[in-house]
């Protein structure tokens, strides 16, 4: 019986540490701001648990495609945003009833006050296109260019998604009618 034996250069064995490092640093930096993302798309906190944990490990087998075009934040974000589409595209997810109440919102979340409650509400209402360009500008402080590359449009689009949902938001807020 023949033995096989595995030799590993020392910087093999360094690149691994240091992308295990690397993705540990995105999952401390970023975690909690990708959960919200996750949220935001699924609309269940337990299922948006594990689309986060998917898209980190997506992160830890594709740390090597990482080319520094664009901000860490901005190409975690489309992987993250991209897991969610992924999850939406399912059979599975399309035929389940999803039924969200501000009452089932993480426990991590502090609790928000009424004006809070209402735009939450509001942000909540609006369509996935809506919704993720509101989150990415101003939550998670994206520019129009960043969410553009994240979301594979273009900055115009992204412009008008936003102007789209912000006057919805202001006519639901303001109890105006909307009827686009």
């Amino acid at each position: 019986m023949q033995e096989i034996t595995h030799e590993f250069s020392p910087g093999a064995v360094n690149m691994e540490d240091n992308r295990r490092e690397q993705v540990n640093r995105l999952m401390l930096q970023y975690e909690k701001d990708m959960l919200k993302l996750c949220y935001i798309y699924l609309r269940d906190y337990d299922l948006a648990q594990e689309a986060l944990q998917e898209s980190f490990l997506k992160v830890y087998t594709r740390f090597g495609t990482y080319r520094g075009e664009a901000a860490e934040k901005t190409w975690l974000t489309s992987i993250v945003a991209n897991t969610c589409k992924d999850i939406l595209r399912t059979a599975w997810f399309r035929n389940r009833q999803l039924h969200v109440s501000l009452d089932s919102l993480p426990a991590s979340f502090p609790p928000p006050d009424e004006t809070q409650l209402d735009l939450m509400a509001a942000i909540m209402e609006l369509p996935v296109k809506s919704r993720e360009v509101i989150q990415m500008k101003y939550q998670h402080g994206l520019n129009n260019e960043e969410i553009a590359r994240v979301l594979h449009v273009t900055p115009t689009a992204v412009a008008k998604r936003l102007r789209k949902a912000c006057i919805r938001l202001k006519q639901t807020l303001e109890g105006g009618s909307c009827n686009e």
